[in-house]
C-alpha cells in the first residue's frame, strides 16, 4: 500500500490527496506533526516537510509539485495536467501561481498563523500577518472568480491539477472560517462543482481537534 505521509489542514497535502483521489489510487494517510522532527521522518525525507508519498515499491517523492507530476507520469489514465502543450502550460501557470503566490500572500498569513502555530505551541497569531492576509485574500478571490466566469474549469476546459491546487487552499481556509462566500459568488459556484466530486469526500470529513468548521463546510450545496 502506498503511504501519503500528511497534515490535515495543509493546502499542498489536500492537493496530493485530491489528486490521489480523482485517480483512484489508493493510499494509507499518515499524519505527520512535523514540528516534532522525528528521526524516522526525517530519514525519509532529510527536508522534514510534507507532502511526501511512499509508493509501493519504496520511491519516495517529496513535495506537492513533484508528487502531482510524478502522478501524471506514472498514472496517466486520468489525465490532470492538460492535453495539449497551451493546456499544460496554464494549468502549471496556475499552480505555481497557488504554490507561491496565494501561500505567500494568503495561507501562511492565515493558516500559518491560526492553524500551524496554534497545533505545534509557537504561540498566539500576529496581527499583522492576519490584517495581510485577510487583505491579500479578496484580491486572489476576485481572479479566481474571473478565471471561473471566463472558463468551465481555472484552467480551461478539463478539470485539473490547477483545480485543486485552488481548492485545496481554499478549502481549509473555508474550514476555519475565513472565506466569505457571499462575496465571491463565482468562486463559490465553480468551488461547489469541485467539492462535489468523490475525491473531495476524505477531505470533507477531516476534523482537526480544537477546530470547528462552520455549517456550510462539508455541505455539497453550501
Amino acid at each position: 500500500m502506498r503511504i501519503l505521509h500528511h497534515l490535515p489542514l495543509s493546502p499542498q497535502c489536500r492537493q496530493v490527496r485530491l489528486a490521489l483521489g480523482e485517480k483512484r489510487l489508493p493510499y494509507e494517510p499518515l499524519t505527520e506533526r512535523v514540528w516534532e522532527r522525528r528521526e524516522e521522518f526525517l530519514a525519509l525525507n532529510p527536508a522534514g516537510e510534507v507532502p511526501l508519498l511512499v509508493e509501493e515499491n519504496g520511491l519516495l517523492i517529496p513535495g506537492a509539485g513533484v508528487i502531482c507530476e510524478y502522478l501524471e507520469d506514472a498514472y496517466p489514465d486520468t489525465p490532470l495536467l492538460g492535453r495539449t502543450l497551451a493546456e499544460r502550460v496554464e494549468v502549471r501557470r496556475l499552480m505555481a501561481w497557488f504554490e507561491g503566490k496565494f501561500t505567500q500572500e494568503v495561507s501562511r498569513n492565515l493558516l500559518g498563523e491560526k492553524v500551524d502555530k496554534r497545533l505545534s505551541g509557537r504561540g498566539n497569531p500576529d496581527g499583522g500577518a492576519l490584517r495581510a492576509g485577510y487583505a491579500n485574500i479578496r484580491f486572489h478571490l476576485d481572479y479566481i472568480g474571473w478565471l471561473a466566469e471566463h472558463r468551465t474549469w481555472l484552467a480551461g476546459n478539463m478539470l485539473s491539477l490547477a483545480d485543486f491546487a485552488a481548492a485545496a487552499h481554499l478549502s481549509c481556509l473555508d474550514f476555519i472560517g475565513d472565506i466569505d462566500w457571499s462575496k465571491a459568488p463565482a468562486v463559490k459556484d465553480w468551488y461547489a462543482r469541485v467539492k462535489s466530486r468523490p475525491c473531495f469526500r476524505a477531505v470533507l470529513n477531516d476534523r482537526i481537534s480544537g477546530f470547528t468548521p462552520p455549517d456550510h463546510y462539508a455541505d455539497l450545496d453550501f
